[in-house]
């Protein structure tokens, strides 16, 4: 037996009646392994990939609830073919994130929990950093232009230089890390340094919380 063959989803069993396969799509290339960078594209990537083995249903599916007349050698048939391919389904996204991600998240029950954990938490700060580059960026756009009559175009550096200066208090050290760093940062590994800031603050918070 191939590898390719060991991999493949086994189909839901219905307790009720037979059901046909779901066609199965040549596997794609495996998407990169998420680093806690542009979630949505890598998010649309791992979709397609577990589409194509005909497991994506798996990232919505709870445990199945069967009626209470289902013969018992059915019930165990139908919930293990769903726990293997749940098994399959969640070990795909794990095996898609860095190895520090996959510590924290290789927890998750079902696949259901790891996608909806993942999502809750990078779409949302995805969308809080944009905001927070754009924002700052159109505040001293808008101060500077008030300086020069003919408009200002602030390059990639001081955009980041200005981006630290605004730090919170309690990021401190960081700031002062960055401020003295020789070689320069765009501003895509800047918005990488707030995600792992902010994600090993709240990890130590967490652990504070829970020996108290």
């Amino acid at each position: 037996m191939t590898n390719d063959n060991r991999n493949q989803a086994v189909p839901m069993v219905s307790a009720n009646a037979s059901t046909s396969r779901t066609p199965t799509l040549a596997p794609t290339e495996k998407p990169e392994k998420f680093s806690e960078l542009d979630f949505k594209r890598w998010q649309q990537k791992m979709f397609f990939y577990l589409t194509t083995l005909s497991l994506q249903k798996f990232i919505k599916e709870d445990v199945p609830v069967l009626p209470d007349e289902t013969l018992e050698n059915e019930r165990f048939l139908v919930i293990e073919v769903w726990k293997h391919s749940n098994f399959l389904c969640k070990n795909y996204v794990l095996s898609g994130l860095e190895d520090d991600l996959v510590n924290v998240y290789s927890g998750m029950e079902t696949s259901k929990e790891l996608w909806t954990s993942l999502e809750k938490k990078y779409k949302t700060e995805d969308a809080e950093l944009k905001k927070f580059v754009a924002a700052k960026f159109l505040d001293y756009k808008m101060v500077y232009s008030k300086i020069f009559t003919e408009g200002l175009v602030i390059n990639e550096a001081f955009q980041v230089a200005a981006m630290i200066e605004k730090f919170p208090p309690l990021w401190k050290d960081s700031k002062n890390y960055l401020k003295h760093k020789r070689t320069e940062m765009s501003l895509e590994d800047l918005i990488v340094r707030l995600r792992i800031e902010r994600t090993t603050k709240l990890l130590k918070r967490e652990a504070m919380e829970t020996q108290q």
